[in-house]
């Protein structure tokens, strides 16, 4: 009877090849789909290491059986790994930038922030003049609406000017606000928290004694305890929040001239 060559061993063949009979006492080895070889000697196909394995050149390729691959889009790149689409920071959320700045796409996962005309900061925060800042910041918005009520409008001005405002809470819970108002003298003692013509840090402040305001009356400076405190009682609990024409302080009193 004829021998089979594929019965014992699979023929000589590996063990991803097939074992086909030839002739009698002959065979040939063919290997498995997904492999390569003589037979003999089968390996796997690796699909990624001619054209990507099909994925869009955005995507990596990544061989996960014989001949299989899976594609996944690069960082900064979207889509189902065959087609891949730039993702631009800039579209969603202003890619992180203030609202007042203008993100810039650079290269990929990367972009820059720049604060608009009329704005500084860093890109991520930009502040316009003082003026519109009280307003946007719950602590110092109180003192905002005072000066429109009176129409103090000093600090829209080119300044610079340095601001030292009472927080919200204090103008809103403070008895004596309502006494000033009655008594027409509220725009003194607003006008006695503007320093005109200059733009003063909080270290600036650490190094002079003195300040004259708005009002006409000087404010004494001094620092004691790592804190700077103004006519020696009222004590800067928040600093240097820098807008286009000043600079603003938070206070954790009202400054009585």
């Amino acid at each position: 009877s004829a021998i089979d060559a594929c019965e014992t061993n699979n023929g000589g063949c590996s063990a991803t090849a097939d074992c086909r009979k030839t002739t009698p006492g002959n065979r040939v080895c063919v290997c498995k789909a997904g492999y390569t070889g003589d037979g003999i000697v089968c390996i796997e196909i690796n699909p990624c290491l001619e054209n990507n394995g099909g994925c869009d050149r955005n995507a990596e390729c990544t061989q996960i059986g014989p001949n299989q691959a899976t594609c996944n889009c690069l960082k900064g790149y979207s889509g189902d790994g065959k087609k891949c689409t730039y993702i631009s920071l800039c579209s969603q959320n202003n890619g992180g930038c203030s609202e007042f700045a203008i993100c810039n796409d650079t290269e990929l996962t990367e972009r820059t922030c720049t604060c608009k005309r009329n704005y500084v900061g860093d890109g991520f925060k930009c502040r316009g003049n003082i003026f519109q800042e009280l307003l946007r910041d719950f602590k110092t918005s109180r003192f905002y609406f005072h000066l429109e009520a009176l129409s103090i409008t000093d600090i829209a001005g080119p300044g610079p000017f340095t601001l030292f405002v009472p927080h919200t809470d204090i103008l809103n819970t403070d008895p004596r606000v309502k006494d000033w108002l009655a008594r027409g003298t509220m725009a003194q003692i607003l006008r006695y928290h503007v320093v005109a013509c200059a733009s003063l840090l909080y270290n600036d402040l650490t190094t002079i004694s003195n300040v004259t305001s708005l009002q006409g009356d000087p404010i004494q400076i001094s620092y004691s305890q790592n804190s700077v405190y103004l006519n020696n009682k009222t004590k800067i609990i928040s600093s240097d929040a820098v807008g286009t024409n000043g600079v603003i302080h938070i206070i954790n009193q009202i400054l009585v001239p």
